[in-house]
């Protein structure tokens, strides 16, 4: 089934891990072998690594980069070479997709979302149901939070046609990891274009401020009156929820603090804000950390916020027909996720400013993608 081998250059762009995620994917889903070489060579330490961008995190922690290399081979009984830490180079021969059951474990606190990044738009294309068993942290630094994937990815990546049910077992924070999330899923036969261009105006702002382990109550209570005192300053007119939440000692591993805030429009559209506590940093400043985040994505008028922009791209590639979202600035992983979309996928991207009158002063633009209506050859 293989067909001619995908030369990418791990170097350019992003120039890290999801360079790896991304080509890896697509590599699984079309069939195509694949070598990626200059694994990481713009970052501090070349190789191979755990997917911290902070060099005192990479070297703490193994590999979550591998657990996602080694996950996409496991999900389609690829041949993997190169595949260690370290390695600057890897070579990958896909197979068949199949279902079943998948197990994930990036023996660190390396992010479940990230391995579920990488292995969701390939078990859509399995030949039968799929449960995905990722472990790692869930509320880890530099990726998004399980509350984030919860709360703004799922229900706006379901507009694609399908559904999928995260189970969260246990959190796992920074530096131990030791959290579980359980991913149910079925196969599609195609995936739906979305449009995604009709912002609406914020009806609603709601949210969790998360202590587990040792961490008093109060923390969680502090992070949220300081968001709700920082969002006020700027939106009067809303009710402004956002619960404070012991994670309970059996449902979390380690100690952590973090809070996530998420505003939703009149058109479905969901924005966030969110941050984690780290040793040393008020709790104040956790919670104004994340309510001056949410607030900047409500600036730009688009429909999407900064970190959900590349996480849609893969689908928009997939899916059959074109796809529209309406972005605030472009991000370097976006324009990275769309740079391997277009050379692997051969899917057709267009990306422009925003012509709308109510975006002039913005900057607002319009990511379109002519999707290569990839069909399951499974269904």
């Amino acid at each position: 089934m293989a067909g001619p081998r995908v030369e990418v250059d791990g170097s350019i762009m992003e120039g890290g891990g999801q360079i790896l995620r991304v080509s890896t994917a697509l590599s699984c889903l079309l069939g195509l072998p694949l070598r990626v070489h200059k694994i990481r060579a713009g970052r501090s330490t070349p190789g191979l690594s755990s997917g911290g961008w902070k060099s005192k995190i990479k070297v703490l922690t193994r590999p979550q980069h591998l657990s996602g290399l080694e996950m996409i081979r496991d999900l389609c009984d690829g041949q993997l070479e190169g595949a260690e830490i370290g390695s600057t180079e890897i070579t990958f021969t896909p197979e068949k997709i199949k279902g079943g059951i998948h197990t994930a474990d990036t023996k660190t606190a390396g992010s479940v979302c990230l391995l579920m990044q990488v292995s969701m738009p390939c078990v859509l294309f399995a030949a039968s149901p799929s449960e995905l068993h990722l472990k790692g942290g869930t509320n880890a630094e530099m990726a998004p939070q399980i509350d984030y994937t919860e709360m703004v990815f799922k229900p706006i990546v379901e507009k694609f046609g399908f559904i999928f049910n995260c189970d969260i077992k246990t959190r796992g924070y920074y530096p131990k990891g030791g959290g579980e999330v359980i991913v149910r899923m079925s196969p599609v036969k195609q995936l739906n274009p979305i449009n995604l261009t009709d912002r609406g105006c914020v009806t609603k702002i709601y949210g969790r401020a998360f202590v587990a382990g040792v961490l008093p109550f109060k923390v969680a209570k502090d992070m949220a009156a300081a968001a709700v005192r920082c969002i006020r300053k700027e939106i009067r007119d809303l009710y402004v929820n956002i619960q404070p939440v012991q994670e309970p000692k059996d449902q979390a591993f380690g100690n952590g603090n973090g809070i996530i805030i998420v505003a939703e429009t009149s058109t479905g559209c969901l924005f966030a804000g969110s941050s984690l506590g780290k040793r040393g940093v008020n709790a104040d400043k956790v919670g104004i950390e994340a309510a001056e985040m949410l607030l900047a994505n409500l600036r730009h008028g688009g429909t999407v916020d900064e970190y959900l922009q590349d996480q849609l791209i893969v689908f928009m590639a997939l899916a059959n027909g074109v796809s529209r979202i309406k972005t605030g600035p472009v991000t370097l992983h976006t324009q990275t996720a769309i740079h391997f979309a277009e050379q692997i996928a051969k899917a057709k991207f267009i990306v422009k400013k925003s012509e709308d009158e109510e975006d002039a002063a913005k900057d607002t633009y319009i990511i379109e993608c002519q999707g290569i209506g990839m069909t399951n050859p499974n269904l």
